[in-house]
Order: structure tokens, then C-alpha cells, then sequence
């Protein structure tokens, strides 16, 4: 992704660490926040002590130290976001990620983790609401680069359950591959955010004609994006949170009376999806003691 880090800034930065050091104890701490907010917040006047080779105070080049800032922020959203990037046009992304980017300045020095709130500003931007379905299309995008950069982890097979007893099962919890994430909306958001790919073409579609939920997973080196029911979703989600099998069943059937516990299972399987299992003992039993 994209880097912050701002090109071309060797004379202004020469200038002000050479103020710095003239400063006792170097960098104050309040002098390197109001360099902060000043960087990111146009409004405001260039921090005291930025100076240039001649020692003057030095607005243009400070402002291009800022506009770099911008540009590789704006550039690191544009990366991570493609597909809503196409769906609104390069000038209109562009507007709205520095307005982003002014409102919610990076927390972390791994860039990585930039983005993580921008689904949830497009949903709050007026000039987005025209485009009701962008902000899950960003949540889809977001949950695609999470699952990329998730951690390996190795799945278990099937048949590894054939050891529990049936009426074990009920509590049987199973454990989620790290990269698995669940995007639920109320639009075609897997169809919308397929077709405004790179390489993809874009179509008619008729975006109120119900409702996708996706799941997205890497149990290997590529990233799957597929389709589920909503019982699916709120299945999963429930296993993620810790429920039993059990549970999760009953939430998944209140939401879809025709879920299959079987079938998703077996979905669940088929993309390695189920890395472990275990077994909560709520009831006095072992969970592997046989009938006396």
C-alpha cells in the first residue's frame, strides 16, 4: 500500500531540525503536535520554528510537505478501496478521502490499519448518500484486505469430528479461520463490488432486489469472496463470537426457517474454514467418557 511517507522534503526538513536542535530539549512535545494537526488542518498557520534555508518562516514549502501528506494518505485509501473508487470516479474518492483524512488522521504507523473507519465516514457523508450501497461495498473491500493480510493458520478436516459423541455435539464449538470475515447487506453488494473490479463490467443491476451476504476467507495464498444465506451469516457470526453449535443453529434458523446446518457445515469445510473445536463441559459429563 501506499506510503505517507512525503517525498521531496529534505531542504524543509533540514531547516526545521536544525531550529529544533537550537531548542531546549530538542523537539518539545507540544511543538511536534501543533506540527501535527498542522499538517493535516490547512486552516491552520504553519507551527513557529518551521523555517527554511534562510531561516524566514517558509509557508510554500511547508505546504508542500502538507499536500504530500495528503496525497500519499489519499493514494493509500485508493488502493485499499478500488472498487468504490470506480463506483464514485477518481475526483469524487479524491474529495471524500481527504475529507477523511482531515477528520480521522492516521492512529498507527503501519498503514495497514488505515481504513479501518472508512466504510462507517462514507455511510455518515452527505454527498454519499445518493450511493446508499458504497459504504458496504468499502465494508466488503476492507473485510478483503483484512482477510489478506490475516494470519496463516492450518484447517482441520472433517472426519476429525467423528470422535465426539453425538450427544456431545450440542456444545461443540468450533474455531474460525483468522482471515474469515462476514459482510452482510441489504443491497447486492458481491455482485456490485465484483463488477467495478479492475477488468470487470460494470452493468444494469437492480439494487433493491434483495439483499448478500458474503463471506470472505484466505485459507491459502488467494482471497475467496462468496455468497452465503443469511442463516449462513448468522451462523458463522456465532460461532465467532463463542457460541455452541447449538446456539448458533437456533439464531441461524431464526433468521432463515429453511438453514441447514449440514449443508453450511459443509461449506464451512470445503473452504477450510474450521481450524479447531472444543468442547465445554456444562453438565457434569466428560466430554469423551463413554456410557457406562
Amino acid at each position: 500500500m501506499t506510503s505517507c511517507q512525503p517525498a521531496r522534503t529534505a531542504p524543509l526538513s533540514q531547516a526545521h531540525h536544525a531550529h529544533a536542535a537550537s531548542l531546549p530539549g530538542g523537539y518539545p512535545h507540544d511543538w511536534q503536535e501543533n506540527f501535527a494537526a498542522a499538517l493535516l488542518n490547512p486552516a491552520m498557520p504553519i507551527p513557529h520554528g518551521v523555517v527554511g534555508p534562510n531561516r524566514e518562516r517558509d509557508v510554500r514549502r511547508f505546504n508542500v510537505y502538507r499536500n504530500n501528506i495528503f496525497a500519499g494518505l489519499i493514494d493509500a485509501l485508493k488502493a485499499a478501496f478500488p472498487a468504490v473508487c470506480r463506483i464514485v470516479g477518481d475526483e469524487f474518492f479524491a474529495a471524500m478521502a481527504r475529507i477523511h483524512v482531515a477528520l480521522e488522521p492516521p492512529v498507527s504507523p503501519v498503514m495497514l490499519e488505515y481504513g479501518a473507519t472508512f466504510a462507517a465516514f462514507i455511510e455518515a457523508f452527505e454527498p454519499a448518500k445518493s450511493v446508499p450501497y458504497l459504504a458496504d461495498v468499502a465494508r466488503l473491500e476492507r473485510a478483503w484486505v483484512e482477510a489478506y493480510h490475516a494470519e496463516e493458520s492450518a484447517p482441520i478436516a472433517l472426519d476429525q469430528l467423528g470422535a465426539i459423541q453425538a450427544s456431545c455435539l450440542p456444545e461443540l464449538r468450533l474455531t474460525l479461520h483468522p482471515s474469515l470475515r462476514v459482510v452482510r447487506s441489504p443491497f447486492p453488494v458481491v455482485d456490485l463490488w465484483r463488477m467495478n473490479l479492475d477488468g470487470g463490467s460494470p452493468a444494469a443491476i437492480d439494487i433493491f432486489r434483495g439483499g448478500e451476504q458474503a463471506l470472505v476467507i484466505r485459507p491459502d495464498a488467494e482471497v475467496e469472496v462468496r455468497t452465503v444465506t443469511a442463516g449462513a451469516a448468522t451462523f458463522i457470526q456465532c460461532l465467532a463470537g463463542g457460541a455452541s453449535v447449538a446456539v448458533s443453529t437456533s439464531s441461524a434458523q431464526d433468521a432463515d426457517p429453511g438453514f441447514s446446518l449440514a449443508h453450511v457445515l459443509g461449506q464451512l469445510f470445503t473452504v477450510d474454514a474450521i481450524i479447531g473445536w472444543r468442547l465445554e463441559d456444562r453438565s457434569g459429563y466428560l466430554p469423551f467418557a463413554r456410557d457406562a
